[in-house]
This record gives C-alpha cells, sequence and structure tokens, in this order.
C-alpha cells in the first residue's frame, strides 16, 4: 500500500483496507486515494475532514484532462466520503453530475499495419532491472486482449490458478458477476507457456499470472501506461478520430468477428448471443454497439440483417 499522511490518511488506509477484505483488487482506486492525499497535504495540510472546500477543489478539471480520467479521480473520492459517512464522521459528497457527460467515444480501429507495428515494439521493449518482468508482459498481455477480446481488467488480474497452460483455458472468474471461459488457439497458448516459463525464474510461486515487482497484479493505469509506450514508439500519428486506447483492442476483437460473419453470410440474429456471451456482456444490448461499428464499415449490413427488439428468432 501507498503511504499515506495527510489528516484523512486513516479513512484511505480504512476504505482501502475494507475493500481489498471484501475481495477488491482495488489498486487503480488506491493509486488516485494515494494523490488525492498528497493533494491534502500540499493544499489542506491541517485539515482532518472531507469538507466541501477540499472536495470541490479536487474535483476541478485540470486544463486539458479528458471528462474519464477526471471521473477516474472523483470516483474513488467519493466512496471514501460514503466509507466516512458509514462510521459515523462526517463528509462532502462530490455531486453525480460532476463531471458531467463527455462526448460519446468512437474507438480507434487499427489496421493491419498499425498493429503489426505495435506488437514489433512491445516484442523488442528493452530490459528494465527496475521492473524485471515489464518487457516480457508486454508482449503477452496486450495478444490476450487483442487475441481474446478480453477487457483491460481481466486481462490483468488472471491469476495463476485461473490459466490452464494443459488444456489452453482462460478462466474469467466474477467479471461484471459473469464467469467465462476463453480457448486459447495454438499460438497464443504457446506464446504464454514460453512467458510463464521466465517470469516464473523471476518471481517463483507467483500468485498472479501478469505479476509486478510489489507481489501484484498490475493497475490499469499501468497497462495503459505501457500501452501508450509501446504506441508512442511506432511513430504512427493518429490525424483523424481519437487516439488509440488499450480498451479499442476489445473493440477490434468484436468488430472483426462480426466482419468475418458478414462475409460468410452468416445469420447475425443467430450468431450475435455467441459472441455477447464469449466477450461476457449481461445483455444483448451490449453487444448491438460493436454490431453498429460494422453496419458503418458493411453497407450490406442491411440487407443481411434484419435487427429487431428481440434478437433471438422465436422458436
Amino acid at each position: 500500500m501507498h503511504e499515506m499522511k495527510s489528516g484523512l490518511s486513516e479513512f484511505i488506509i480504512g476504505i482501502v483496507e475494507q475493500k481489498r477484505s471484501l475481495g477488491y483488487i482495488y489498486d487503480s482506486q488506491e493509486y488516485q486515494l494515494w494523490r488525492f492525499d498528497r493533494f491534502c497535504l500540499l493544499n489542506y495540510p491541517a485539515e482532518t475532514g472531507l469538507t466541501k472546500e477540499v472536495a470541490m477543489h479536487w474535483s476541478e478539471r485540470h486544463g486539458f484532462e479528458s471528462i474519464s480520467s477526471q471521473e477516474g479521480r472523483i470516483s474513488p473520492v467519493r466512496q471514501l466520503a460514503k466509507y466516512m459517512l458509514s462510521i459515523g464522521r462526517s463528509a462532502f459528497m462530490i455531486p453525480k453530475f460532476i463531471p458531467g457527460k463527455g462526448l460519446k467515444y468512437m474507438p480507434h480501429i487499427f489496421t493491419d499495419i498499425e498493429l503489426s507495428f505495435f506488437f514489433r515494439e512491445a516484442d523488442n521493449f528493452a530490459f528494465d532491472k527496475r521492473y524485471p518482468e515489464r518487457h516480457l508482459v508486454m508482449s503477452v498481455i496486450f495478444r490476450l486482449i487483442y487475441c481474446c477480446g478480453l477487457r483491460n481488467s481481466e486481462a490483468r488480474s488472471l491469476c495463476m490458478k485461473d490459466v490452464d497452460l494443459y488444456d489452453g483455458i482462460l478462466r474469467i472468474i466474477d467479471s461484471k458477476n459473469r464467469n467465462r471461459y476463453i480457448p486459447l488457439s495454438g499460438d497464443l497458448l504457446f506464446l504464454c507457456k514460453k512467458y510463464n516459463v521466465l517470469a516464473e525464474k523471476i518471481y517463483p510461486s507467483r500468485k498472479w499470472f501478469f505479476q509486478n515487482r510489489h507481489g501484484r497484479c498490475y493497475s490499469a493505469g499501468t497497462v495503459d501506461y505501457m500501452f501508450h509506450q509501446c504506441w508512442n514508439r511506432t511513430g504512427i500519428i493518429v490525424t483523424e478520430g481519437n487516439q488509440p486506447r488499450v480498451h479499442d483492442f476489445r473493440h477490434f476483437f468484436a468488430r472483426k468477428r462480426l466482419d468475418l460473419w458478414v462475409k460468410e453470410n452468416k445469420d447475425l440474429q443467430a450468431f450475435q448471443p455467441y459472441l455477447s456471451m464469449y466477450m461476457g456482456h449481461k445483455t444483448f444490448v451490449e453487444t448491438d454497439y460493436y454490431l453498429s461499428l460494422t453496419e458503418a464499415f458493411h453497407p450490406e449490413f442491411r440487407k443481411r440483417s434484419a435487427l429487431s427488439e428481440s434478437l433471438i428468432p422465436e422458436v
């Protein structure tokens, strides 16, 4: 755990310990609370409560900060306020309308050249003695996300017991309150086995498949940072649309699978439930989003699929 030093440190430590005792990883939230702790120490060194002045100051947008990044800072402090209220301490709750709604994000659609350049950089990332495993992780974790359509959180929080390197199966446990099993292709399984042998030499008997030097799984922020390190090294400049993110690999996976089904004249109404289950969606409405992406790239989509409110044909 990061060292907390502000007047609110006991409450920050309390909520982190509470969340982890309930089974939450809570790494990225802890990092944001550590930043908040430093903010309080610098700006309100004598303050021991979560006042409106402190909370609203923290919630202010920083320059060109995105809405999602701002919300990522604010949400853990809201949770901190709930925790303090639950133990009988007064605390100001940052209003839900802050930071407001951002523009709908359109995912970056990778080209074959972009993917080739990106994975070349991931495979050749230099060893750093401060992070002795990181160059190995980069080569594998992004391929799992890209090839299996995983969420960032699902890939980075894989436990050793959830990676079956004999049968080639990933067990995705309690992701968005759902469990599922993901089969690995032969090439991907070989890559995971090779990585595991090397990682085991650095961290024997590790708990996490992608474990860092602190004995924890990688945080969301670290995986994002690693992604942008690789992307920036490609030298590719995106002049139109949004800049690529890790999560766009998941979008690309879904779009690619739907593209193939369209080209193979598959009935998307019949096949969509399989994709929805594979990706861990709670409802088909979540999968509809990827259908809209496919429609934009395939005008013939309208001719081949007549979507209705019920996506599963009546029996």
